[in-house]
């Protein structure tokens, strides 16, 4: 067994993604992780079939369970290593990709989470590395992204330290120390879906560790592929997931402008959902 499969297990939360499922689990075999839980949450016995025999351990909950409640029941079944990587099923790691996030773990003990540099498939680079917002950064990047995707908040939303550090990774693809996942009590399992790779590095940040972005680490992703089936309740999701933690990181005066916060949800719902209904 190599020091990479003996430290890193992998955790993936399937929901139908068939094809995509499969080319992500020999992606992890040949970044030589050997333990693979993968999450059922769509329909029973559709990841099995994706599979074909690929020898993984599958958690069959019966029910789609959301993607932080789905990953720490994978989570939960590993209990021999280090780290464990988290990713979406529509996932793509790259060769070495996992080698240079378990490096950057080694090299700075207080890191908790290393995220990859996240490419689409036609090989641009995506977003995944972003500030937790101010009050007023949050409702203008709430307002403005559906409308002008490139305003100057959203802009700011998404941007990073020159040091590699960074205040959250996308929960699309990320490792993290099992201890600290542990300490914090794993994914918040009152989000269904969106958010809780936030609020999980929120958590661990108020328990003094760091979250870091390692562009050598690369991976790709076709963002979205599961959230097709079910775009309406998605978006329904996202907001309601945006105002859970707003509330869970408000402090002081701005957990009085909870309200407020809810209302400019409100309104970007409406929009997102009339721009969704012309499509």
């Amino acid at each position: 067994m190599s020091d990479m499969a003996s430290r890193v297990a992998a955790v993936v939360v399937d929901f139908h993604a068939e094809s995509a499922l499969a080319a992500c689990v020999d992606s992890l075999r040949l970044n030589d992780i050997t333990t693979i839980i993968v999450v059922e949450n769509g329909e029973p016995g559709s990841t099995i079939a994706a599979l074909q025999d690929r020898g993984v351990d599958v958690v069959e909950p019966g029910l789609n369970l959301g993607y932080g409640r789905g990953a720490n029941r994978g989570v939960a079944r590993v209990t021999d290593h280090e780290f464990v990587l988290i990713t979406n099923p529509d996932v793509v790691v790259h060769h070495e990709a996992v080698a240079a996030m378990v490096t950057a773990l080694d090299d700075q003990p207080r890191v908790a989470i290393v995220g990859p540099q996240i490419r689409r498939p036609d090989a641009s680079v995506y977003p995944s590395h972003r500030v937790f917002p101010n009050f007023w950064l949050a409702g203008l990047h709430a307002l403005l992204a559906p409308i002008w995707a490139n305003n100057p908040a959203t802009r700011r939303y998404r941007s990073r330290h020159v040091d590699g550090t960074v205040d959250w990774v996308s929960g699309a693809c990320f490792i993290i120390r099992r201890n600290a996942f542990e300490e914090v009590g794993g994914f918040d399992e009152r989000y269904f879906m969106f958010a809780e790779d936030m609020t999980l590095c929120w958590d661990v940040h108020q328990r003094g560790w760091d979250v870091v972005a390692v562009d050598e680490a690369v991976v790709t992703h076709v963002e979205g592929l599961s959230r097709q089936r079910a775009t309406r309740s998605m978006i329904w999701a996202h907001h309601r997931s945006a105002l859970r933690f707003e509330w869970h990181s408000a402090r002081g005066l701005r957990r009085a402008l909870v309200p407020l916060a809810a209302l400019v949800l409100g309104l970007r719902l409406v929009v997102v959902s009339v721009l969704h209904s012309r499509d």
